[in-house]
């Protein structure tokens, strides 16, 4: 009988050759909004020097290193077995968040699979991460930026307003979200655009310079951001700014 599935369930998966042992604090933190990192496993030849500054992250928040030895010269074994874990974990165990822990492409085959499943998989790696990694993941986070550890994975400096409209995937991902869930006068409930994006794919606006999905919108003078009190809080909705001389 398998085993019931518990979204608040955490299964952290680490590719040790292709991760930063300095930025797994913030890895964990992140995933606390999530649920419970249940699962903690780290993989890969542990006699390597390389891996050796991982040895202090690997104590300090109790993950387990599972060791496999590289089977031929500049191959590991590492990947193989991660994917292997992964899939018994899959059948085996209540979870319903993977966090895969690599910039290897790789691991693609693995993330399709347990979105397939129903699974939610959050990926962190550096922006050399392959694309098709990056998308097939529920939600990915950089690590490799400056300021990292202050916002999860955003860039230093959120770029401009110019930038921000030369990038068509992004623009296409909003204007959608925004058409989505608007009113009769083009107002969309902010909660409800974000969801929208959530599930389109592996969108956070942390990897764009933002804390807030408002602060993205903001920036792009394409879009309109507004705030009402209700009397118990402050509702956010944005839609696309109207073309001059549209009534």
């Amino acid at each position: 009988m398998p085993a019931v599935v518990s979204t608040e369930n955490i299964a952290l998966l680490i590719d040790a050759d292709n991760a930063p042992a300095a930025k797994i604090g913030v890895i964990i933190a992140e995933l606390a909004s999530y649920g419970v990192v249940n699962i903690r496993r780290a993989y890969g030849n542990w006699k390597k020097p390389e891996l050796g500054k991982w040895e202090e992250a690997l104590q300090e928040f109790a993950i387990q290193p599972m060791q496999h030895f590289d089977l031929v010269k500049g191959k590991n074994a590492s990947d193989m077995a991660l994917l292997i874990e992964a899939m018994d974990i899959l059948y085996t165990k209540s979870v319903g968040t993977f966090c895969l822990v690599s910039s290897d492409c790789d691991f693609t085959p693995l993330a399709l699979r347990l979105r397939a499943e129903g699974r939610q998989v959050i990926g962190f790696g550096d922006r050399r991460a392959p694309q098709p990694f990056v998308n097939s993941c529920t939600r990915f986070l950089y690590l490799d930026e400056p300021d990292a550890g202050k916002n999860a994975a955003s860039p230093s400096a959120p770029p401009n307003a110019n930038g921000l409209k030369s990038d068509t995937r992004l623009m296409n991902m909003l204007r959608n979200a925004v058409t989505a869930h608007m009113g009769d006068e083009g107002w969309a409930p902010l909660g409800g655009v974000g969801n929208h994006l959530s599930n389109q794919g592996s969108f956070d606006q942390r990897n764009y310079g933002f804390a807030k999905l408002s602060e993205l919108f903001n920036a792009i003078d394409c879009f309109e951001v507004r705030r009402e009190s209700n009397g118990s809080g402050t509702i956010c909705s944005v839609r696309k700014r109207p073309k001059k001389g549209a009534g």
